[in-house]
Formats: structure tokens, C-alpha cells, sequence
């Protein structure tokens, strides 16, 4: 027995219902996952602060204002010694026999130092690392030196007084070891100095008893 016409059409109807509402879900469905399907860009992260220290210049170094230095010549034959106060320098080159000079000058902001003394005698050098490396020329020669620093006793001492009508100038440069080098100048006529005592600075000379004072600028 055939369906009715009336019945057909329901059941159609009914079919077709079903139909779109699955077509519907699907579409739906992919619509959704497709607005989902984006590929976000990613946010750069921010930049993490440093926590390490600025750098610093090296620090200058500070020359000391008040400071003494004695040493020998590279070929061990004298002594030299200077003494620094407040940028300026005294000089004292001696070979303990009949060479010596006094010099002086200043010291610059970099330690370097051109010292200068009678009959062209010159001593150039530079105070860095607590000592002084240089050269002094005396005469005709030139001697290559290094002066360390130098604490009481040790220093560069000088006398000068009249004995017996005679002009007396002495020299002393007492080194770290407690050696003395020094010369003393009768009139003008150089030989080799008698000890000092570094303690009070007491020397005899032809019998007189005399003080050698610390030498500064």
C-alpha cells in the first residue's frame, strides 16, 4: 500500500529537517575551530636589567706628597738619593770618593722629574709604583739608577758648618741596609765622609763635633 500524499510530504519534511540541522552543527563546528586557528604573534619579551656595575676608569695614582728614595746605580759604583716634598724634588748623586751633585726640581703631576745642579749635571726620572727609576748624568758619565723608598735612618742627610777656618759641606745618603755613601768638601776639595750616626745625625770632623740634618726641599 502506497503512502498517502499528505504522509509523503511529513516524512520529506522531516528528512529535510534532519538534514540541515547536521549541516548546520558541521558548518558551525568548523567555523568555530577556524576562528580559533590563528597564529598569534608572539610579545618580545622585555629586556631584563643589567646588575652588573658600571665600569670605572682605572683610578690615578695618588703621588705622595711627602716621601724620600735611596738606591745605586745600576753598576753598583754610586748612590743616589731624593727627597719629595709637596712636588718638589733635592737630588743627591755620590760615589763616596770625589763625584757628587746636588740637584733639584719639580715633580710633575705624573711623577716625572727633571732635576738639574752645577756644571750641567742633570737627573731625570719618574716616581711611579713607590720608586724612582731614572738616570743622572754627572760630568761626562751617566749613570742608570733605582731608588726605593727610604724610612728614617735611612735618607739623604747634609752638614755644613766652618771647622778650623775651613768650609765644611758635607753629604750622606744612609741606604736601606744601614751602608753609608758620602762625601765631605773641605774648601771645595772632596773626600770620602766619616760615618754619621743616623739616629741623631752626630758626625766628627777634625774634632768637632757637627749634625747632619735630613735634607728637604
Amino acid at each position: 500500500m502506497k503512502p498517502s500524499g499528505p504522509l509523503f510530504t511529513l516524512l520529506a519534511g522531516l528528512l529535510l529537517g534532519i538534514f540541515m540541522l547536521s549541516l548546520n552543527a558541521t558548518t558551525g563546528t568548523r567555523a568555530t575551530s577556524s576562528s580559533h586557528d590563528v597564529t598569534a604573534t608572539p610579545t618580545p619579551a622585555a629586556p631584563v636589567p643589567s646588575t652588573a656595575p658600571p665600569t670605572s676608569p682605572s683610578p690615578t695614582e695618588t703621588l705622595p706628597a711627602d716621601s724620600d728614595y735611596a738606591g745605586r746605580t745600576a753598576d753598583d759604583t754610586a748612590s743616589v738619593a731624593v727627597s719629595v716634598r709637596d712636588g718638589k724634588a733635592i737630588g743627591y748623586f755620590c760615589d763616596g770618593r770625589s763625584r757628587e751633585s746636588w740637584l733639584k726640581g719639580d715633580v710633575k703631576d705624573d711623577g716625572s722629574m727633571a732635576l738639574s745642579g752645577t756644571d750641567g749635571a742633570r737627573l731625570d726620572g719618574v716616581l711611579r709604583a713607590g720608586k724612582i727609576d731614572g738616570k743622572v748624568k754627572v760630568g761626562d758619565r751617566t749613570w742608570q739608577f733605582t731608588a726605593a723608598p727610604a724610612v728614617k735612618p735611612s735618607g739623604l742627610y747634609r752638614a755644613t758648618a766652618e771647622v778650623r777656618g775651613a768650609k765644611i759641606v758635607g753629604g750622606w745618603i744612609v741606604l736601606q741596609n744601614g751602608r753609608q755613601v758620602g762625601i765631605l768638601n773641605r774648601d771645595g776639595k772632596p773626600a770620602a765622609a766619616p760615618r754619621i750616626d743616623p739616629a741623631s745625625g752626630a758626625v766628627t770632623v777634625d774634632g768637632t763635633r757637627l749634625t747632619a740634618r735630613p735634607v728637604v726641599p
